[in-house]
């Protein structure tokens, strides 16, 4: 699949090879994986010698003979002597960056962790002393974003504020995932689109998967999952487990409730019989999995909160394949999709949702957008769009069929929150539908 999108990182990342010319930068690249980061950083560079450096799950001495040759692949230069430890390899490179531009790419940064934790003290070491003489556009990019937000954003670590730039990449925006689905299927409908969003979330690679075995329709979306090949049968458990480690099971049975409906923590607890406050700060704060959802208009610190799981695919994979992992195993994946096209409309309900609040959010129209409910969970509304700026306000109920709305009834909920937060609004009642997507 061809480049799509990025604008705004490959600005950014070109603006950092720009500086390197002159003076050192040291960009750090997060996001999950499969995002595209990889693609990204080797977009940036097209054109120029770079070295690229690949973290994998080996022996110190062994990643330095991989490093050693491709220095030797680019550059045409022998490190001398058998290199045993990356410092070594990376004094090499500040002395050669002081007589040429070095572009270096380190991915999966974090894996150094496992393989010698020293590497850290070490580079910011060298960096510190060498990097107002040399010219080296350093670039590490990691999938473990629980781990590269400690390394330099933790003031305990040692890399803490050596990153001259931090970029978070996302999934692909609307209005790329659009660009692409086009390209490959001009037929699409909303419903097509709707069914690559609830799975992909707009995720590079998982987006790339559907495109390469031309699953870009509704019915063709989940037959590709559900191949028995199909690399996202096992995706999710083999993202997670590597974040969360040792107390996966206590995760997953937390993040499968959350994809089945338990969305607060006290219904969570009565059904693991257990407290799970940490766990669930944990599944926020440090590993990015979680969000936490409050009524537009809440403050702060109010202790009305509804979980939801912020990743689309980790979202679809708890409630389908997880929930049913009996029949993965058995190799029962007929039924399993059949079980998954009875239940999707009213699963894709939810994500019919975000996708309406999403555009909107992308269309930069609006100072504020989400949703509401009183507590107790009444009077909820899909979607509330305020622009604080015209003193204008959408109030918008989702159902898969737009005629279903009663927007009577509708204002009718509103009223409450309309009169405290609202008050003195140009105020529209808007009903919302699949038919509502917009393919172009």
């Amino acid at each position: 699949m061809q480049f799509y999108g990025r604008s705004m990182e490959l600005e950014a990342l070109a603006r950092s090879r720009e500086r390197s010319l002159k003076n050192s930068q040291f960009t750090v690249l997060i996001g999950r994986r499969r995002v595209g980061k990889t693609r990204l950083v080797l977009q940036s560079l097209d054109g120029e010698d770079y070295l690229y450096f690949f973290v994998s799950k080996k022996t110190e001495k062994l990643l330095c003979r991989d490093f050693a040759e491709e220095i030797q692949r680019t550059y045409g230069e022998t490190v001398l002597g058998e290199v045993t430890e990356f410092q070594t390899i990376f004094k090499y490179l500040c002395r050669v960056a002081q007589q040429r531009t070095v572009h270096l790419f380190i991915d999966e940064f974090q894996e150094f962790t496992s393989i010698n934790p020293s590497i850290y003290s070490d580079l910011q070491r060298d960096w510190d002393l060498n990097k107002d003489k040399m010219s080296m556009n350093l670039i590490v990019g990691g999938s473990i974003q629980s781990m590269m937000n400690r390394l330099f954003l933790d003031y305990k670590e040692p890399l803490f504020g050596r990153a001259s730039s931090i970029l978070r990449v996302q999934p692909f925006s609307l209005r790329t995932l659009k660009e692409i689905i086009r390209d490959h299927n001009p037929t699409v409908t909303a419903e097509d689109l709707l069914a690559i969003y609830t799975i992909t979330g707009g995720v590079a690679q998982y987006v790339e998967y559907l495109v390469d075995n031309q699953a870009l329709t509704h019915d063709a979306v989940f037959t590709a999952i559900y191949h028995p090949q199909s690399p996202l049968l096992t995706e999710g458990g083999n993202l997670l487990i590597r974040d969360v480690g040792k107390d996966h099971a206590v995760y997953f049975s937390i993040l499968s409730l959350i994809a089945s409906g338990f969305t607060t923590r006290p219904k969570i607890e009565s059904v693991l019989q257990k407290p799970i406050g940490g766990y669930l700060t944990r599944l926020e704060k440090i590993y990015g999995i979680l969000k936490r959802n409050r009524p537009i208009f809440s403050k702060e610190n109010s202790t009305d909160i509804h979980f939801f799981i912020a990743d689309n695919f980790l979202r679809f994979w708890f409630r389908f394949v997880h929930k049913y992992q009996n029949m993965v195993e058995a190799n029962n994946l007929k039924a399993l999709l059949e079980i998954t096209k009875r239940d999707y409309r009213t699963y894709a309900g939810l994500t019919l949702e975000s996708f309406m609040r999403q555009e909107m959010i992308e269309s930069s129209n609006y100072t504020n957008i989400g949703n509401y409910w009183e507590r107790g969970n009444k009077n909820e509304i899909d979607v509330v769009a305020v622009n604080e700026l015209d003193r204008t306000a959408i109030i918008g109920e989702v159902k898969w069929q737009r005629d279903r709305v009663n927007l009577a009834k509708l204002e009718i909920k509103a009223e409450k929150m309309v009169r405290e937060n609202l008050k003195g609004y140009q105020i529209t009642y808007q009903a919302f539908g699949v038919e509502d997507i917009q393919v172009t």
